[in-house]
């Protein structure tokens, strides 16, 4: 997975993060805004998800998007 993609598509991936992991707060979204490190900290603070376990997840919701909605910026 690709860093530069998640912060790219922050937006389209914000709606299936919201989905997957309800305990997010906007506020949430805004602190992490696609960087890595503040998202995983988030998520081992919420879920107590490890590293590998929040990658699989967001390469399943890449995945998942259109091919339309991949080429945005």
């Amino acid at each position: 997975m690709n860093w530069e993609q998640i912060e790219g598509r922050w937006d389209q991936l914000k709606g299936k993060m919201r989905q997957k992991w309800g305990k997010l707060t906007d506020d949430d979204f805004d602190v992490a805004h696609g960087k890595m490190e503040q998202l995983y900290g988030i998520m081992k603070e919420r879920y107590g998800f490890k590293k590998d376990a929040v990658d699989r997840d967001l390469n399943e919701m890449m995945s998942g998007l259109e091919p339309a909605e991949r080429t945005k910026h």
